[in-house]
Order: structure tokens, then sequence, then C-alpha cells
């Protein structure tokens, strides 16, 4: 049975203060649940957060990583480095990562090759542009963005890969997938993956669905079938919000 995941992207949030304050709400309010709550703040507050969750069975996340193991890449954080704080997650290919740095998918094919090499588990990010939803080409893309940065790994690799559906016309912008816009495209995910690898890495993978996602619509989003929960930006920087999504799983 695949993991239901519900997990919070902080992107560029919180100093020190309200990293530790927000840890602490979501420690004292975490329902009891199956899902494995993940949450990823910025680099500078990663060490805290791995020793503040170290006995809750919240898990932390790093939101990039660099290809290389060390070297001159200033403003970079290797793989090695993560893992010596305790953070053995990563978030790879976040359409903001693709829109204002410039990550290809044959960057990212680095980034998810050393990740694996260095026993890591992914969080791969995907999805289309409004344009390409309008066009009718948004399957397209999607499949030629999975081909071009995972479609080389061999099937055992997949068993380390969560993929994150994110249509990138719905993140921070208030407007949402519908739930059978989200379905109909995780479940193409799913016939890709079938047909490219096997039924056994389709039906295995989690798929979570990103863009928008609050308390009001977590429900309705997480009842679709190929849908196993959800990577969230804004609600996550909010307890009580982030806590209604954990719930609605």
């Amino acid at each position: 049975m695949r993991s239901k995941i519900v997990a919070g992207n902080w992107k560029m949030n919180n100093n020190k203060g309200e990293t530790q304050n927000l840890l602490s709400d979501l420690k004292k309010g975490l329902p009891a649940t199956e899902a494995e709550v993940i949450v990823a703040p910025a680099f500078v507050n990663l060490a805290q957060a791995s020793e503040a969750l170290e006995e809750s069975s919240i898990q932390v996340s790093a939101q990039n990583m660099h290809f290389a193991s060390n070297g001159a890449f200033t403003g970079e954080i290797s793989a090695d480095m993560l893992l010596s704080i305790g953070v053995d997650t990563v978030i790879i290919g976040h359409s903001e990562r693709r829109a204002y740095f410039g990550e290809t998918d044959d960057f990212l094919a680095k980034k998810v090759e050393t990740a694996l090499s260095m026993k890591m588990r992914i969080i791969f990010c995907f999805g289309e542009e409004l344009e390409d939803r309008k066009s009718g080409s948004h399957f397209e893309v999607v499949g030629n963005q999975l081909k071009n940065a995972l479609f080389s790994l061999p099937e055992e690799a997949f068993q380390s890969i969560v993929l994150a559906y994110e249509p990138v016309w719905a993140i921070g912008t208030g407007e949402t997938a519908s739930p059978e816009q989200a379905q109909e495209m995780h479940a193409f995910i799913r016939k890709t993956l079938s047909q490219t690898y096997s039924e056994s890495v389709a039906q295995e993978i989690s798929i979570l669905y990103g863009g928008s996602v609050k308390p009001a619509n977590a429900s309705e989003i997480f009842s679709k079938p190929d849908v196993d929960g959800g990577l969230i930006g804004g609600a996550s920087l909010v307890a009580a919000d982030f806590l209604a999504i954990v719930k609605a799983i």
C-alpha cells in the first residue's frame, strides 16, 4: 500500500524564532494519522528543525540541493551536508526553481542521481504552465518532464521517489485544479509509469497534488483515488491550517 503524505514547503519564510514557534505548534497539535507528515523549512533552519522534531513523527525535508558533492558552488548545499544534520529527504524540481533559477530537466536529472546515490528520498515536482493547459498540451508537457528527468532510472529507484504534480498556474495564485483535473493528471502519470516501467511501480508510488490546497478543499482533492496527499505551500505556514489539511487526508 502506497503512503499517504502531507508535506509543507515553507519556501523563503520564517526566521529562527518563527520556525521554532511553528514547529512547536505543529508538534502539540498533530492529530493521530496514518499519513506521513513532512515540513521543509529554509536551509538555515533545517538543523534546528531536525533537532526539534527528533522525537516527533513529523519528518524534515530540504527544499533543494546541488548535484555536486562539494566544490566551488557558492551558496549551494550538498546531499552530504543535509545528511550530516539528519535530513534525508529533499524536494527537487519545484516550479519556482525551474522558473526563477533556470533549472532544466537535464540539470534536475543530475540532482536526482546524486540524491539517490546518497540514499536520500526525493519529492520530485513537475507540472504545466497555464498556456500548456489552455493549448491542451498539458499531458505532453508533464510526460516529457518525467521522461527527461526520471525515465533513465532503474525501476528500483522509484522506491525512493515521491512524485508531486503541481500545475504552475495553481501555485500561489489562489487558483486550484479541480479535483477532477487533479485525478485526471494523476491517473495519466500512473498510466505513463505503467507503460514505461511496470504496473507495480505505477501503483506503489505516492503522487501528491500541490497548488493552493487549503483546509476548505483538501478533503475533496484527497478523496480522489490517485491522489495520495499534498505538497502544501502557503497553508503550511499556519499551524491550524496545515493541521486541518493533515486531518483531511
